[in-house]
């Protein structure tokens, strides 16, 4: 599955969601509707006596149900039951609730704005912005993000254009990229910023942003140039353009003293406001 988890606002309570890609589809916490519904103190708990009922009733609802892996309150991953826009339908009728058809309405505003996403890219950046806004990230690390975002696709168009197959061979090639500019694999940078399964790009500073959009638009631009015929020569490439990146972070370091690559993530309430000077200095 190709997805992305969001977060989805009815009434001021949020809802951890995720959207395939794949069946173009919906999926909602289940736990995280429940406690809007209901207004329970232990909405877990709610839950997993309505599942043992409906279980006990047949109901298909329960058995067809997908467990996603979502941040929970303590910021861990957790599995948690996931069911798409038709499924949620067939639940909310076996939970008496007065919200339960403004809900649904909600649900329905939902699909068919994501429809229209599709439709149209802006709408997808707009929501995008709102989200990382939501979220407490600053206007000009948005900017940023969203500027990285696009520069990626076109990298990964360029790669697909080749023949290139997402998965290990983009791994790979992303891999090499990192390594070449911040001295770091993907893995290393996100156990030094102390992430697991937390998404790197969303956890980077901005000058970590710029440079690593400097290193995949190089590899981009060269391999355009190049024209790589082997899954070789995109190693070569992919080594060229973070080595663009790497000059340039070797350059700043020596010119303000101070490391670009930081071990701030998005825990950290400072990390995107953070004074020159607090980045952590360079000893000779």
């Amino acid at each position: 599955m190709s997805s992305k988890e969001t977060i989805k606002v009815f009434e001021d309570r949020t809802i951890r969601s995720l959207w395939d890609d794949e069946t173009e589809e919906w999926y909602f916490s289940i736990v995280d509707v429940v406690a809007v519904l209901t207004d329970s103190v232990n909405p877990t708990a709610y839950w997993r006596k309505l599942k043992e009922r409906l279980k006990k009733e047949g109901n298909q609802t329960v058995t067809d149900c997908h467990a996603f892996k979502m941040q929970a309150a303590d910021g861990k991953m957790r599995k948690t039951d996931c069911a798409h826009t038709e499924q949620l339908f067939r639940l909310i009728q076996s939970i008496p609730s007065p919200k339960a058809e403004p809900f649904k309405l909600w649900m329905a505003q939902v699909a068919s704005e994501r429809i229209d996403q599709i439709q149209d890219p802006e709408l997808s950046i707009e929501q995008a912005m709102k989200d990382y806004k939501r979220l407490g990230y600053s206007d000009n690390w948005i900017n940023q993000r969203l500027k990285s975002i696009e520069i990626r696709k076109e990298l990964t168009d360029e790669w697909k254009k080749h023949g290139l197959e997402e998965g290990v061979q983009f791994a790979t090639l992303t891999d090499i990229i990192y390594q070449t500019w911040a001295d770091k694999t993907a893995r290393e940078y996100k156990k030094f910023k102390g992430l697991k399964k937390e998404n790197l790009r969303d956890n980077m500073t901005n000058k970590e942003l710029v440079l690593n959009m400097l290193a995949e638009i190089s590899t981009k631009e060269i391999s355009e140039v190049t024209d790589p015929d082997s899954f070789q020569a995109h190693k070569k490439v992919a080594r060229q353009g973070g080595e663009v990146a790497r000059n340039a972070r070797l350059e700043l370091e020596s010119k303000t003293l101070k490391k670009v690559v930081s071990p701030l993530n998005a825990k950290d309430a400072s990390m995107l406001h953070l004074p020159d000077h607090s980045q952590e200095d360079i000893h000779e």
